[in-house]
């Protein structure tokens, strides 16, 4: 059947309706769907290092508890952390667990579950510094911290600092710290502890400061799994079940103690936090990276999958569109003249990633709600289409106006003219830019990873921050970039060639008619 159905469709028809099954595939009604965002997650959500395909962390243990006490399949969702509340709201989720802090400004937007952790801020510093001692001592010094968090607040407050943020891998800041690029780091106590814990160069300063909420989000309104979330944790406290979650990640603490009128000592060993430590260990062999680097291999591969489905499927979309969009804007009246050339100025004039936004978390209000791969495929179609246009244009434009003009007096159509003798010869022209277009399109689409896709980039971006290792990672990565764009060069050269070709041969065709008649008049 299968092989039948592959012999009577032809390859475009099985991939266009591969990515709608892809879209449009309905999600089972037991799962329990969670945000969150893996990348530099640790200790909270982040990929097993023995593991990768597997998610380990303390929230990810809170939200199997949840699910098996539910009846209910927890189905993961990857989303920037800044992106979880907005992304919750987008209903891609049922609920959000990423560390998500419990302000004011959260609570306006979305409800939460009764606090599940309390901690607070760790300053850290280089291990030889001895002039930072405690939050007041960073006045005039520039310090690093996670964006949009209650840290950044803090610092905001005490004035008179530089603040470098962060997006997502706070490891990024630690690894600033140690290199001397900022002077300390203000991080949740947890993520200082799994960034900077086990690192000789970097040491934990002062006092615990300031007190901090973490609490599961759900939408407004959503109050029965709200409820349910609410009696699934109340269980796991009295049970003991968070308290051992807790010990086997080393994050048990006095406020917590005082949180659960718990002062016992720790019941179970921390076992995941001395994985870790071993898994950060300086000193490991060549033979050992490359074994490492190999199992990133099938993880690169299905992240450059998801890549190259987004970008074809956009550059599709903007090659038709580009085309539309130049005949309308040089042979259709005035008025559709004008419309055409506002949306490409408008489409040139604005940032991708703001219209990306637009397209997935903005058109839902008005009721558009289109699946992360669609959203990002149209967005980066619609971008790139305005400078398709702009370059057939160009393509146009460089035929001599005498081609056109001698094709409608021999009685072809506008629309005759144009296909038959104008594109032919303007497609030579473009196909170097076009081809320029999709390498950089295929780069871009590394924006896709703000929209919950996990394609090459944000796939480099976990791995790395989870081993520590930007380099060789770094390396692989920009290797695979370049294989997948090195065939459309390739494709690109041979039909330049090819073009080049047909118009030497229908030059000698023409001449060739023309002496024949030449010879009928003698």
């Amino acid at each position: 059947m299968l092989k039948l159905f592959s012999m009577r469709l032809p390859f475009w028809a099985i991939f266009v309706f591969a990515l709608l099954a892809q879209a449009f595939v309905p999600s089972c009604a037991a799962a329990l769907r969670w945000g969150g965002d893996s990348e530099g997650g640790f200790p909270y959500i982040f990929p097993n290092p023995e593991n990768h395909d597997q998610l380990i962390g303390f929230e990810v243990d809170i939200v199997d508890e949840i699910a098996a006490y539910l009846g209910k399949k927890p189905v993961y969702v990857n989303n920037a952390w800044d992106n979880l509340i907005p992304g919750l709201n987008r209903g891609l989720y049922d609920m959000a667990i990423n560390g998500l802090e419990v302000t004011p400004e959260h609570e306006e937007a979305v409800s939460f579950s009764i606090p599940y952790y309390k901690t607070f801020l760790q300053l850290a510093v280089r291990r030889e510094n001895s002039d930072i001692i405690d939050l007041e001592s960073c006045r005039g010094r520039v310090v690093g911290t996670l964006k949009e968090s209650y840290a950044q607040v803090v610092l905001q407050k005490l004035g008179d600092v530089e603040i470098r943020t962060y997006t997502n891998a706070a490891s990024n800041a630690y690894e600033d710290l140690q290199n001397g690029r900022i002077d300390a780091a203000l991080f949740d106590f947890p993520i200082a502890l799994y960034s900077a814990g086990f690192n000789p160069e970097i040491k934990f300063v002062g006092p615990p400061i300031g007190e901090i909420t973490y609490a599961i989000a759900v939408t407004k309104g959503n109050g029965g799994l709200l409820r349910d979330i609410n009696q699934t944790l109340v269980q796991l406290r009295d049970s003991g079940k968070l308290r051992e979650i807790y010990d086997r990640w080393n994050l048990w603490n006095p406020m917590m103690a005082a949180e659960f009128g718990d002062y016992s000592p720790r019941r179970v060993p921390g076992t995941r936090y001395d994985q870790w430590i071993e898994a950060q260990a300086p000193g490991i062999t060549l033979s050992a990276r490359l074994e490492r680097y190999a199992g990133f291999l099938p993880d690169f591969g299905r992240a450059a999958i998801v890549t190259m489905k987004v970008s074809m499927t956009a550059m599709l979309i903007a090659i038709l569109l580009g085309i539309a969009l130049v005949i309308a804007r040089v042979f259709a009246p005035k008025w559709i003249v004008s419309i055409s050339a506002a949306f490409i100025e408008f489409i040139r004039g604005t940032p991708v990633l703001i219209q990306l936004f637009f397209i997935f978390y903005g058109l839902p209000n008005i009721g558009v709600r289109l699946s992360p791969f669609w959203a990002g495929a149209i967005g980066l179609g619609i971008n790139y289409a305005a400078y398709e246009a702009e370059i057939y244009r160009a393509g146009l434009f460089a035929i001599p106006s005498t081609q056109w003009e001698a094709a409608l007096a021999l009685g072809m159509t506008r629309w005759q003219a144009m296909r038959e003798v104008m594109l032919p010869q303007a497609a030579r022209v473009v196909i170097p830019p076009i081809t320029n277009d999709f390498i950089s399109l295929l780069k871009d689409s590394s924006l896709v990873s703000i929209i919950t896709m996990v394609d090459l980039t944000k796939m480099y971006g976990q791995l790395a921050a989870t081993y520590y290792d930007y380099f060789g990672s770094g390396i692989i990565v920009a290797f695979i970039y370049l294989l997948i764009g090195l065939p459309f060069v390739k494709f690109s050269r041979y039909a330049e060639r090819r073009l080049a070709e047909q118009d030497k041969d229908g030059k000698r065709k023409h001449e060739g008619n023309f002496y024949k008649m030449s010879a009928r008049w003698r």
